[in-house]
């Protein structure tokens, strides 16, 4: 009888423990597998790995900016200076376009996008956050400091 009068009370006390009082919400936040649940962990591996094949498009860039966005070509630059001490890869997006684009610390990325649509830059910057949506018509030039 004692050893049941135990159990129960060693029970209820561990049922008590998993009780949410007051309906508080509960938010975990998922750590993502392999970084270690660090932002700047991850964006440095991302950085690093897409450094390796990312290919610029100085070229077109050049000629979009020299011609100063000619009528006739269906496509415009956008530019991103970094001047944060960190590594950023920034992603613009719009429908039908999709680019990641590694800019390293003090440095300038850009990429060639159609012309006349709204696209979304995002990324990480030194464990904050950039968001921004821009509808492009031409050529389009930021900076990002943290």
């Amino acid at each position: 009888m004692k050893k049941l009068f135990a159990f129960s009370g060693i029970s209820l006390i561990l049922m008590s423990c998993s009780v949410n009082y007051n309906n508080y919400p509960v938010t975990r936040t998922p750590s993502i597998p392999g970084t270690g649940g660090s932002t700047a962990m991850s964006t440095e591996r991302e950085y690093a790995e897409l450094i390796k094949t990312y290919k610029p498009e100085t070229a077109d860039v050049l000629n979009d900016l020299l011609n100063e966005d000619s009528p006739t070509n269906p496509r415009t630059s956008i530019s991103v200076e970094n001047k944060s001490p960190c590594n950023m890869v920034l992603t613009v997006s719009s429908s039908g376009f999709f680019k990641k684009i590694p800019i390293g610390s003090g440095k300038v990325g850009y990429t060639m996008v159609p012309k006349n649509k709204n696209y979304r830059l995002s990324g990480m910057l030194c464990n904050s956050s950039y968001e921004a949506t821009k509808y492009v018509t031409t050529s389009y030039a930021i900076k990002i400091s943290n």
